[in-house]
């Protein structure tokens, strides 16, 4: 038998105009110039430039409200035409999927193409030097495979089993290992040195290969490498001392001779090398004294609505037949005055948001913004930002995980200021950025022939006050990259 039930349910929703506003705000200033592109291009009553005669209200009407502060969960606009989403809808969809990254271009009316040098891939260039080789057409082929396997840090992972199975099934070739690594072998010689290697003992090997075999202290090096590579790896040089036989100063010039080749090279791509400049989304400047907080230029585009289009939807709305073509055409074009006014709306929001957030952000951290002195940092978590500023964590979230400030001291993510806070002895509460910043200036200051522990890193910063465990001061070594001692020892 079947049974009506009534059920009451809470649900949040998010308006299409919220979505577009928290879609802009998280995205960085070096992709904010490819979305406003894409909006310019698919709605045409959006326009580049200053508005100084047409006043917005006019245009799309007074059933539209502005932007307020933005918190999560509050509606940006009240729009009676517009369609909700689902929040779950929203949340499981890829929000970034449709932005680009595009390079800083020309900002004239008129653009200028630029020359763009080419590069050559690792692919590319070992090719051509595998066409300078003397080949049959069964070792070209094969050696096109080798080149085909390699990683792009130069090595070839897979086994001689498996490539001679590859070209049986993939090219019919009939070969065995034998001429697999025959053709290998060539390879090995081409630059860069070390290419085609099938582990890093074999890399550093071929590498020192290529020096002047006569010189006394490459041969050594070559020992320590064939013969002592496990001792090598784990830097225990007084076990590689004993076994060869050799003086101090011999190991010493040795081991700095293997250290300075390349583990990895495939890293080499061409001549060129491609420069990539961070784009910052704040600068921060001290003017007599103060910090003055500012928007890079690009978050701050000047957009407005096409004057032509507004005057078309005034000459159809005082026409007198409106046939069902007219209704069509001031539908449309109302729609598009909308979505553009919507769409500025979303950038001023944006622009208030991120002036709001950096400006909590440099009051809550002034000392070191004066200083550049990381020890002064203070603890701050996304919780504090947002009772600053009066708005939703996620919201201050967003802002901070993508965006970087220009300082007098450096370019910083804003991610960097946020850190959790430790207890001193004195109970003063003081940031973890600091503890790092004392931890890694002690590592930089110890004995690099003996140096410190976890355990001893732990002593001395308890004698500095910081009380910390042996397993935290373990974390913060591996969130600063810094290995474990044994790794740190030199000669």
């Amino acid at each position: 038998m079947q049974k009506l039930n009534l059920t009451q349910t809470l649900s949040q929703k998010l308006s299409p105009q919220q979505i577009q506003f928290i879609k802009l705000l998280q995205v960085p200033t070096v992709e904010l110039a490819a979305r406003i592109e894409q909006e310019l291009e698919s709605n045409p009553v959006l326009e580049e430039g200053k508005d100084d005669e047409l006043e917005e209200e006019n245009l799309i009407g007074s059933d539209e409200e502005d932007f307020d502060d933005y918190d999560d969960g509050d509606d940006l606009m009240d729009a009676d035409p517009v369609e909700e989403v689902n929040i779950d809808e929203y949340l499981g969809s890829e929000d970034l999927a449709g932005y680009k990254m595009q390079g800083d271009g020309p900002v004239d009316d008129e653009e200028k193409e630029m020359p763009l040098p080419t590069y050559s891939s690792l692919t590319e260039n070992l090719l051509t030097q595998l066409g300078y080789l003397n080949l049959s057409e069964k070792e070209e082929i094969i050696g096109k495979q080798l080149i085909g396997s390699i990683d792009n840090d130069g090595y070839i992972r897979r086994d001689l089993e498996a490539i001679v199975n590859d070209l049986a099934f993939s090219v019919n070739v009939d070969t065995s290992e034998d001429e697999v690594e025959e053709v290998l072998k060539k390879i090995q010689l081409f630059d860069p040195p070390g290419i085609g290697c099938r582990d890093l003992q074999e890399c550093l090997y071929i590498q020192l290969q290529r020096k002047d075999t006569k010189d006394p202290m490459v041969m050594v090096s070559i020992k320590i490498v064939m013969l002592c590579f496990e001792e090598f790896k784990k830097k225990h040089f007084v076990k590689i001392q004993k076994k060869l036989n050799l003086s101090e100063d011999q190991l010493k010039r040795a081991v700095t001779m293997i250290t300075r080749l390349n583990p990895k090279p495939g890293g080499y791509t061409s001549n060129y090398e491609k420069s990539q400049y961070l784009t910052p989304d704040f600068i921060l400047k001290e003017v007599n004294g103060k910090l003055v907080v500012s928007l890079n230029s690009k978050n701050a585009p000047e957009l407005k609505i096409s004057r032509s289009y507004a005057d078309m939807l005034d000459s159809y709305s005082k026409a007198k037949k409106k046939d069902k073509k007219i209704k069509q055409t001031v539908t449309f074009v109302k729609q598009k005055l909308d979505a553009a006014k919507w769409f500025i709306d979303a950038i001023k929001q944006r622009q208030e948001t991120l002036l709001k957030t950096m400006r909590a952000i440099v009051n809550y951290q002034y000392d070191f913004f004066m200083s550049g002195d990381e020890s002064k940092l203070r603890p701050m978590i996304l919780k504090d930002i947002a009772q600053e500023i009066n708005m939703d964590i996620s919201t201050v979230s967003r802002v901070a995980n993508s965006k970087s400030v220009q300082t007098d001291f450096g370019l910083f993510p804003l991610k960097f200021f946020f850190s959790e806070s430790i207890t001193t002895e004195s109970g003063e509460d003081v940031s973890s950025k600091e503890v790092k910043y004392h931890l890694k200036t002690v590592i930089d200051k110890e004995d690099k022939r003996k140096p410190l522990s976890d355990d001893k890193l732990e002593r001395i910063l308890k004698e500095k006050g910081y009380n910390i465990a042996r397993r935290t001061v373990a974390k913060y070594r591996e969130q600063l990259n810094i290995p474990v001692a044994r790794l740190r020892k030199e000669l």
